[in-house]
């Protein structure tokens, strides 16, 4: 029987040729290296267009004491805009949603009741714009094809249950609040 001993030296060196030889294996083949990671899913932030535009939207989801001022202020400049409403809103508002429409202005779904999504589960999250939808369309007969997420706050689950429901997110790129003592 024959037995072979290294010294610690030659030992080292072997290691050293063969840990060598598997990073240079990996960086050349990428393909033996996987990765659990995964694109990350976004809402719409803007859009790409041809020509300067400016896109204006509004959430509604507590009062409506100034939508008639807002409205008359769009109007005077010939100005469309999106509302985002909330179905408890709108239970609550049937009359302005309907201005609102009859103004020219599109009306989509910022959820029925404002929850933090991020928390639902998908079953939760379709029930909830379902619902709000289903009080949209019933006013404006026009069903909503965007959601906004209340708070601003996605995830993965939200943005894929959305889409999968044939809708899109959409968020805000730009925000400028003005209140009654800012103004």
């Amino acid at each position: 029987m024959k037995c072979i001993i290294l010294r610690l030296k030659w030992l080292t060196a072997v290691f050293s040729i063969l840990m060598a030889a598997c990073m240079l294996m990996f960086v050349n083949h990428p393909a033996f290296v996987s990765t659990s990671a995964t694109e990350r899913q976004l809402p719409i932030y803007c859009v790409q267009a041809d020509y300067p535009v400016c896109s204006f939207s509004f959430d509604a989801s507590w009062g409506d004491s100034t939508t008639q001022d807002i409205l008359d202020v769009l109007n005077r400049y010939h100005i469309k805009t999106t509302f985002f409403v909330v179905g408890d809103w709108v239970s609550r508002n049937p009359d302005t949603v309907k201005l609102i429409h009859d103004a020219g202005h599109e009306i989509m779904n910022h959820s029925n009741s404002h929850a933090h999504f991020n928390t639902y589960t998908p079953e939760q999250i379709l029930a909830d714009i379902e619902l709000c939808n289903s009080k949209i369309e019933e006013i404006t007969g026009i069903a909503p094809t965007l959601f906004r997420p209340p708070y601003g706050e996605y995830n993965d689950r939200v943005i894929q249950t959305v889409h999968s429901y044939g809708m899109e997110t959409i968020q805000w790129d730009v925000e400028e609040r003005h209140t009654a003592s800012s103004q």
